[in-house]
């Protein structure tokens, strides 16, 4: 995610020199330097001057990522985390920072590589509108943004679009494999399905109608569509997606109970 977001300022016109990388992969470091920036480095300098910073890294391991920084934050810098299930008030104390008045929190998803994220945020109300501006600017670079207003609100995000797109592409795994069981050849058979989501996606992103009549659309009353729609509903899918979802989001309040400080 580290990369799909310099690699999308990149791509919008930042200089490699108003960014700086800290990670201690030396694939990931040669990755960066590859792009054409130059600050990168295996820790944290002692004092980090930065307008923002990006904190991208697995919860199992921000503790101690977050307690190398203590003390080395300026106090105008904005923090924006991407680091799934800490809370605001976590972080603040894994940092050393007095308040949460600096810290916006995100929740992206994997279609920011290739530049069609979704990125819910989230800030204190002190946030400076500059520290709002710069974050929504960083993630808007890989794709769309909403600011949400509550820390639970985070977790329905997760639920929805941070672990969205793999039930998307289970749906499109499941068809392929039914198009494969039919005698399509494999290769076909993922293009019908991975295309046929392509197109609904912008579709529905273009449109200004209900899902709902977008469905109707495609389906004839006594088609072929409207045997696969009776199929599902039958099936009891709206009520398989709303377990799904409400597991996701539980297993993501876990994990802020989990490695919250």
């Amino acid at each position: 995610m580290a990369g799909a977001i310099y690699g999308g300022l990149l791509d919008n016109g930042f200089n490699p020199d108003q960014i700086s990388i800290v990670d201690p992969s030396e694939g990931a470091q040669q990755q960066a330097k590859s792009t054409g920036i130059t600050r990168v480095y295996s820790t944290a300098p002692e004092a980090i001057e930065a307008d923002l910073i990006v904190l991208a890294v697995k919860p199992q391991i921000a503790s101690p990522v977050l307690a190398s920084l203590q003390g080395k934050l300026s106090a105008s810098t904005t923090v924006l985390s991407i680091i799934a299930g800490i809370d605001s008030e976590s972080l603040a104390k894994m940092l050393g920072l007095a308040n949460t008045s600096t810290i916006i929190r995100c929740m992206p998803n994997t279609p920011a590589l290739v530049s069609e994220g979704m990125t819910a945020l989230l800030s204190n109300s002190q946030c400076s509108e500059r520290g709002k501006m710069l974050a929504e600017q960083v993630m808007s670079a890989v794709g769309k943004t909403l600011w949400v207003s509550e820390e639970s609100d985070l977790d329905t995000v997760t639920a929805i679009s941070g672990s969205g797109p793999a039930y998307f592409f289970l749906f499109m795994e499941s068809l392929t494999e039914a198009a494969i069981r039919l005698g399509m050849p494999a290769q076909e058979a993922r293009l019908l399905a991975v295309q046929t989501a392509v197109g609904s996606a912008k579709l529905a992103a273009v449109s200004d109608d209900k899902l709902s009549q977008l469905r109707n659309n495609v389906t004839s009353p006594g088609g072929t569509t409207e045997q696969a729609v009776l199929s599902f509903e039958q099936a009891g899918l709206r009520a398989i997606i709303d377990d799904a979802v409400l597991s996701a989001r539980k297993r993501s309040i876990e994990l802020s109970e989990e490695f919250g400080a």
